[in-house]
């Protein structure tokens, strides 16, 4: 599932605009990402908040930072998936921090003939946020967000929002209910 976010609102204009334009794209699609998080989050009423920390994109490092378990961290990855010689699909991938993404898994799930990890240019454009802090939502209709079920099982997931310095925490449950995920065995340890 993905959100086409000209359906929400901010909750002030002023939100809106939170980089000057002389700033290069990246960061510019980096804030509006984040901006389309904070938004869709509240317009549903989830429950998170926000940690400020040292600029990091390592999960196992920033887990640290945060204080968390690497099984809360939600792990993101994009990945390219072949189908034939003609079918390209992207995945964002979501899987527990202590875990690895199964390759096989996912072409196994979409009967593909090749699978790998999607190049930064592509992951970075199709997730709207720079490597590092790619979230565990899909704001593109090009990007199937699958989920495996083992990081559901903690009742707060973490993960960088949109921000190398900066986290958040949000309530699993409002996770699976705003975010909608495909359910899948994806992972290996």
């Amino acid at each position: 599932m993905y959100y086409d976010m000209l359906n929400f609102k901010s909750k002030t204009e002023g939100d809106l605009e939170l980089t000057n334009s002389n700033q290069p794209n990246a960061v510019h699609e980096q804030n509006d990402t984040y901006t389309q998080l904070i938004t869709l989050l509240d317009s549903h009423h989830a429950h998170y908040r926000l940690i400020d920390h040292e600029p990091e994109g390592r999960t196992e490092i920033v887990s640290e930072m945060r204080g968390n378990q690497l099984a809360q961290a939600a792990k993101c990855i994009v990945l390219m998936v072949k189908i034939g010689k003609k079918v390209t699909k992207y995945v964002l991938a979501v899987v527990p921090g202590d875990a690895k993404v199964s390759l096989q898994a996912i072409k196994q799930l979409y009967q593909g003939t090749y699978v790998a990890f999607a190049s930064s240019d592509i992951a970075e454009r199709l997730a709207g946020s720079v490597a590092g802090t790619i979230l565990p939502f899909s704001f593109s209709p090009e990007l199937e967000l699958i989920v495996d079920p083992s990081l559901l099982e903690n009742d707060e997931l973490y993960f960088n929002a949109a921000r190398l310095d900066r986290s958040m925490v949000l309530r699993t449950s409002d996770y699976v209910d705003i975010a909608k995920p495909r359910l899948a065995r994806i992972t290996e340890r």
